[in-house]
């Protein structure tokens, strides 16, 4: 009776304790898998990683990108020129204050030019070239030289233009020093070579460009231009460069001559009516003669 109660629960302990066996070794095998799946992505993601090239010429370009232009340099960068006109009593002494006025404040007159003789009004031009900071100084100094009568200033701001033009100056030295290492290092065909050559020619005169735009800008921002026009006020009568009393006899003359020209003119009408009133008055008075006689 105890052998028949044993043996079922002996064989119900043996089923749990196998499928017991079999959960576990299900069990580690799946994490066995997953272990192995894992290692395989790692193993697999690991080259890609490593595969990516570094772009080491960027970065060097990046580094070797020129340095931004302060802001006190470009603020500067501003073309100003202005034009006035100024009344004088007498045109030589003007001239003479103007060149003055322009060596004390440091500049000078670039070109000039008088304008005088018969049936004009003399007056002169000059263009004055001073320094940026005396720039206002130049308007209030022409006020004791005469009457001004206009004066327009204009400003044009380069400060833009000058910080690209010196990017591009600075990108076609670098190439233009690789071009040059390029060529030292160069063992291939002669075509090769001059084909290098070529294209550092073109480089360096689009640096000497580049350096004339900048000389240029630098000369016109360091220097204002001021042109001057001084003149010698207007007649009260008559036109400018003309006498009043000769003007008066002058059109005297013209007056006689036109009135000649008439009474010319007039006798090829006055001349027929009186032969014809003569003619008249002679028949009438002979009928009043033969009338009387009669009588």
């Amino acid at each position: 009776m105890r052998l028949r109660v044993v043996l079922p629960l002996m064989a119900a302990l043996a089923c749990g304790t196998e499928r017991a066996m079999v959960a576990s070794a299900d069990s580690a095998s799946t994490m066995a898998y997953l272990e192995q799946q894992q290692a395989r992505f790692s193993a697999a993601s690991r080259p890609a990683l490593m595969a990516v090239p570094i772009n080491e010429a960027a970065v060097t370009e990046t580094r070797e990108l020129p340095p931004v232009t302060p802001p006190d340099v470009t603020s500067n960068m501003v073309i100003r020129t202005a034009t006035a006109s100024v009344e004088v009593d007498s045109l030589e002494p003007a001239i003479a204050e103007v060149k003055d006025l322009a060596r004390q404040l440091g500049g000078y007159v670039a070109n000039s030019g008088i304008e005088a003789g018969r049936n004009r009004l003399r007056q002169a031009a000059l263009e004055v070239k001073v320094p940026a900071a005396r720039f206002d100084d130049v308007l209030t100094g022409l006020q004791p030289i005469g009457k001004l009568e206009t004066a327009n200033v204009s400003a044009q701001d380069v400060g833009e233009e000058f910080v690209d033009v010196t990017a591009r100056m600075e990108n076609s030295r670098r190439l233009e020093r690789r071009l040059i290492d390029l060529l030292a290092t160069r063992t291939g065909k002669l075509k090769d070579v001059l084909e290098v050559e070529q294209s550092l020619a073109r480089v360096r005169e689009e640096i000497e460009r580049y350096e004339g735009r900048m000389r240029y800008l630098r000369a016109h921002t360091a220097m204002s231009t001021v042109t001057i026009t001084v003149h010698e006020p207007l007649p009260v009568v008559g036109t400018a460069g003309k006498s009043v009393m000769g003007e008066a006899v002058t059109q005297a003359w013209r007056n006689f001559v036109v009135l000649m020209a008439f009474a010319v003119q007039s006798l090829g009408v006055i001349l027929p009516l009186g032969v014809l009133a003569i003619a008249g008055w002679m028949l009438t008075r002979r009928v009043r003669l033969a009338r009387q006689r009669a009588a």
